[in-house]
């Protein structure tokens, strides 16, 4: 039943963004063709306006009516805030469609979040309510955990389908970013604390690519592709400051980015399909990567 509503809530969203603004008239004749109707010929009026409570908390967008057109739309949201909702709806939709299909689960393959089951639950509880959060952390790079470590989380990031958070680590007063796959014990503390109004979520993770934020200056890097491999960054840019320069047999892109080991990680996974122009620091990064690699055979 709770998926259901859910797929009613996307498909609500879903229809007013379509059509940008939408009448009751018209939302009822999509609401007719939806296959939520049961063969009514209008949305419920008591119905419509419980979608909308619901999809303004679950979702944080408010549908709201123009009183000189009687039209309904969504009320314009942030670039951040969009990017949030299109992934919520998205993964709303994803998971309609792979629970209708298990009959066929043997020949679909999906890439597991494992942080995402376990913790990310109490992760955004301690965020809505700013509450610190305390727990044990086992980094890779350590034999034994660290234990007792409390934090004031500040945000998620998601990334290579592993999630982070970032946040004041209290004892030592500074910033840093956990895996949660490797967080073991997590407790929401009852106390609460007043987030740093100068500190700006947005600003501190825009210049880096991938959990790495705090490296280095900003860089102007220029990567030279083929036109094939032009293609997919177009399609999927590598970073929100992607600029392209397209030539006949190949593309430039530029970016404005921090080097950082997820950077240089992620160039290097591409080998030959790209080149990297400038900066003269990162082309001597991924040289020497390059070599160290070779030399193992």
């Amino acid at each position: 039943m709770a998926n259901e509503l859910l797929n009613r809530y996307v498909w609500l969203v879903d229809t007013i963004r379509r059509y940008g603004r939408i009448t009751r008239q018209e939302l009822d004749e999509c609401w007719q063709r939806s296959g939520f109707s049961n063969g009514e010929d209008t949305l419920p009026r008591r119905t419509f306006y419980n979608y909308r409570q619901a999809v303004e908390e679950i979702f944080n967008l408010d549908i709201k009516c123009d009183p000189s057109t009687y039209e309904y739309y969504i009320a314009d949201e942030d670039a951040h805030n969009e990017s949030v909702t299109e992934w919520l709806l998205n993964s709303a939709a994803t998971n309609d469609v792979l629970s209708s299909s298990r009959d066929i689960s043997r020949k679909i393959f999906l890439e597991d979040v494992p942080s995402a089951r376990h913790h990310l639950a109490t992760v955004i509880s301690a965020l809505k309510t700013s509450a610190p959060l305390h727990f044990d952390y086992h980094p890779y790079t350590k034999s034994t955990p660290t234990p007792g470590i409390v934090i004031e989380p500040y945000f998620l990031k998601i990334f290579r389908q592993r999630w982070y958070l970032t946040g004041r680590v209290v004892n030592e007063n500074r910033i840093k970013t956990y895996a949660l796959d490797r967080i073991s014990s997590p407790v929401v503390l009852p106390e609460h604390f007043t987030p740093d109004p100068a500190f700006d979520a947005e600003a501190y993770s825009r210049d880096s690519f991938g959990i790495i934020f705090s490296q280095g200056d900003v860089k102007d890097i220029v990567i030279r592709t083929d036109a094939r491999q032009a293609k997919y960054f177009r399609a999927l840019p590598l970073h929100h400051s992607q600029q392209e320069m397209i030539h006949d047999d190949f593309s430039n892109f530029s970016y404005r980015m921090r080097i950082t080991d997820d950077l240089v990680a992620e160039l290097l996974s591409y080998g030959p399909k790209i080149t990297v122009i400038s900066p003269p620091e990162l082309r001597a990064i991924i040289r020497d990567r390059l070599s160290a690699s070779l030399a193992n055979y």
